[in-house]
């Protein structure tokens, strides 16, 4: 039922209203206050509002009422918005029609003009809405198409479908292909989407995070070891490579390599040989490299910490996944998707989309579970998400980070936790404000088994 919220300082002209519409089908909110009204509006989702000029007694002068019209629409911008005062100011009434109120009626009303404007404008409002759902719906059918909903990739913006379409046509070949952009963007997702849709879609798709690989294991890793080949190895070992073949190895973090496994791995990307550490026999076999970097590879190659043949091999193809501050749209179908069947203010979804997510779909995700704990139930309202707390305390923690006094005791899983969290799991900082490496700091965060 359509919910059409009436606010007036005059009981009898709330009553007359409210009898009116409700005989006529109409779910009737009403309400002496402006406050009050802001409230209902963000709250309850209304239809139409129909608002008096005036809420003070001997008040003539409207200001009361261009206020309340201008909190409204800030709130929805498309929330129809019928004037109504005894105390008519033509200019006045330009200038908000103007700005969006769809009409500015006279006191005594006319019945049935008023009831006819209000059904010609919930008739309006809900083929606007079934339209957004239709394009809802063809979006979501050329998503699915398009990215395979068991990927779990959720995206609404022009931008990420542009990233999508690609990744699909590039999915077609064998090339080697990098995909760019910041932590949490979702580089790992076009990853599964190149793969899916690929004709190895079958074959096995391998990853692992390259700054996590300990420096003189590295060529076990990637390529396998016999028993006996180093301390500790007692039986042979598969590596990545082996393990990969006839499908995809992702390698995420590729900047984070060390310099000596990109000489190792040049080699078989060029040849598509290795040999088992330990041993004499070559190995042979076809695997589609795809690597991931969120650092710029071209200035790690003119500091010296990045192979540029190396690079060239990688980046045949190159996918930027945008960050969130591109792709806003992408918003709200992601908070939908980590806040199922949760109702959200209005208030509330103009802060997620006011919000900067540095972090992206990360910290999109850690947001809202966060929400779900501490407001299990009820409408969630801009304030539940702390997001100036969140920030002072981001911006704390990140300021700590890069100062020159780094903590040099050994974390405990309590300190690396709460700094993962703060700093929104991003590693180059946590491991900054340890003032540890990235290969160090993976090795305790797999100690304590704290997922990143």
């Amino acid at each position: 039922m359509d919910k059409i919220l009436i606010v007036d300082d005059t009981p009898a002209v709330l009553q007359a209203l409210s009898l009116l519409l409700e005989i006529h089908g109409y779910d009737v909110v009403t309400t002496t206050s402006p406050e009050q009204a802001i409230q209902y509006v963000n709250q309850l989702r209304v239809s139409l509002v129909i608002q008096d000029m005036n809420f003070t007694g001997d008040t003539t002068s409207g200001e009361e009422g261009r206020s309340l019209f201008y909190q409204m629409r800030e709130l929805d911008p498309h929330l129809p918005v019928i004037l109504i005062t005894a105390w008519t100011d033509l200019e006045q009434a330009i200038e908000l029609v103007k700005a969006g109120a769809v009409d500015y009626i006279a006191k005594p009303w006319d019945d049935q003009k008023l009831l006819n404007t209000i059904a010609n404008l919930v008739a309006l409002g809900k083929a606007n809405q079934a339209t957004e759902k239709l394009k809802r719906q063809q979006n979501a059918t050329a998503n699915t198409q398009t990215a395979a909903t068991n990927i779990g990739l959720i995206y609404a913006s022009s931008a990420m479908q542009r990233v999508v379409d690609m990744a699909v046509q590039v999915a077609k070949s064998d090339i080697s292909v990098l995909i760019t952009g910041a932590n949490g963007s979702g580089k790992e997702k076009i990853a599964e989407v190149i793969q899916a849709h690929s004709q190895i879609a079958n074959g096995p798709f391998i990853k692992i995070n390259c700054g996590a690989l300990p420096a003189d294991l590295i060529e076990a890793e990637l390529f396998g070891a016999e028993a006996g080949a180093y301390t500790g190895a007692n039986k042979k070992r598969i590596g990545l490579f082996e393990a990969a073949d006839g499908g995809t190895l992702f390698l995420d973090e590729i900047g984070n390599l060390p310099y000596s496994g990109q000489t190792k791995l040049l080699r078989v990307i060029q040849t598509g040989e290795f040999q088992r550490l330990g041993s004499v026999n070559t190995i042979k076999t076809k695997v589609r490299v795809i690597s991931a970097t969120n650092s710029n590879l071209q200035d790690a190659i003119a500091a010296g910490e990045f192979r540029e043949d190396l690079y060239y091999r990688l980046n045949v193809i190159e996918l930027q996944v945008p960050s969130m501050a591109e792709r806003i749209d992408d918003i709200m179908p992601l908070v939908n998707h980590f806040l199922p069947s949760r109702e959200l203010s209005l208030s509330a979804e103009n802060e997620l989309k006011k919000h900067s997510w540095q972090g992206n779909v990360r910290e999109i995700e850690n947001t809202c579970k966060r929400v779900a704990v501490l407001k299990p139930t009820g409408i969630i309202e801009a304030n539940d998400f702390a997001f100036s707390t969140h920030q002072q305390s981001s911006s704390n923690a990140t300021n700590e980070a890069r100062s020159p006094q780094t903590m040099t005791a050994e974390p405990t899983k309590e300190d690396l936790e709460t700094a993962m969290r703060e700093l929104q799991g991003v590693i180059a900082r946590v491991a900054r404000k340890f003032g540890l490496s990235r290969q160090a700091l993976y090795r305790r965060l797999d100690k304590y088994g704290i997922p990143y």
